[in-house]
């Protein structure tokens, strides 16, 4: 049956705004020259994911054919197709990821480019879970990206960014738990202004929490992106005007990342791949970790100095790799990423 052609939606203007009207964006393995102009702009195209310090990561992992790895991130399959390459179609590769949306995105995408179950398997779990991905089987080279991909950022439905209004979730699995706004419902002004401070180093967070806390004591509600970001406004309003915007942005910014970080559970889960991790890697398997703030990083490195002197770890990063200038350009959602690596006994 002959497939019915549908035309593009229209959108005003000469370029789409909204995040459903960029089709060259949202489809760019047909749009390739456009897509890679606004990436040479230094600009993230909507509804893709542009892979971070990928040669710092393939110099750590130092994968050879026939080799069995592990992407515990799948996201956009930016990383877990580099690492495809080295394979050179011997050995295997394994890749988890939590998002039921995007992980079927991204596996018909690296299915169409050559990469089927022969060589790649993805599995649906949480990499807490590193001791289930392959029972049984040792790997060679683990990479955790620990970043939440663009795709999920750029999408209004899915509440992560408050540059357009959505609904509150935050989840990276939408399909299970509680969303960011039925979180925020639960909690008092004490422990929201705590997990604010532990989650994101909030400078604001007694204010923001009891500007949160007035809304539901006048009988109103915090279900949408914009209505958060407001009411951060809101409690900064006391801050001079010409440092007010960049200090709004900034709280919006660390708020959302908390939140996040508590729906989704993200530190316990870290803390728990980290401690399984050595279980699962063969005598010299090399694993490399992308944390994206500061508490992600204390994890990771707290648990590889405790290793090391266990004996686990016969080598560890001293210090943690930041990606180039030239990448940050290309990739500005690159600048706060921090690389450190570890190499079992």
């Amino acid at each position: 049956m002959e497939q019915e052609h549908k035309r593009r939606v229209r959108y005003k203007g000469t370029h789409p705004r909204a995040f459903r009207e960029k089709y060259k964006e949202l489809d760019p393995e047909k749009y390739g020259a456009d897509v890679e102009k606004i990436i040479q702009s230094g600009k993230t195209p909507a509804g893709m994911h542009i892979p971070i310090m990928v040669n710092e990561i393939l110099e750590v992992l130092d994968i050879q054919p026939g080799q069995v790895g592990y992407d515990a991130t799948l996201g956009y399959g930016g990383h877990t197709r580099k690492m495809l390459e080295k394979l050179e179609g011997q050995g295997h590769l394994y890749a988890t990821d939590v998002d039921p949306i995007e992980s079927e995105k991204t596996r018909a995408r690296l299915e169409a480019a050559g990469y089927g179950s022969d060589i790649l398997t993805i599995r649906r779990m949480n990499f807490a879970q590193v001791d289930q991905v392959a029972p049984g089987e040792k790997f060679d080279f683990v990479l955790a990206d620990l970043g939440v991909s663009s795709m999920q950022i750029d999408d209004p439905e899915r509440g992560f960014t408050f540059k357009y209004d959505g609904p509150l979730d935050l989840r990276l699995d939408p399909t299970s738990g509680v969303s960011a706004a039925e979180r925020l419902r639960e909690l008092d002004e004490e422990e929201l202004a705590a997990m604010l401070v532990e989650n994101a180093d909030e400078p604001y967070a007694s204010r923001i929490a009891k500007a949160v806390m007035r809304v539901y004591q006048r009988g109103g509600s915090v279900d949408t992106t914009k209505q958060l970001a407001s009411i951060i406004e809101g409690a900064l309003s006391f801050l001079p005007p010409a440092e007010r915007k960049e200090a709004v942005k900034k709280s919006c910014q660390r708020t959302f990342q908390a939140l996040r970080i508590d729906v989704n559970s993200e530190f316990e889960v870290l803390y728990t791949f980290l401690d399984k991790l050595p279980t699962v890697l063969n005598s010299g398997g090399r694993v490399a970790v992308l944390t994206f703030h500061s508490g992600e990083d204390r994890l990771v490195k707290k648990a590889f100095k405790q290793h090391l002197r266990e004996g686990v770890y016969s080598e560890i990063s001293e210090d943690v790799t930041r990606p180039s200038a030239e990448e940050c350009y290309r990739n500005p959602r690159a600048k706060s990423t921090k690389l450190r690596w570890a190499v079992r006994a």
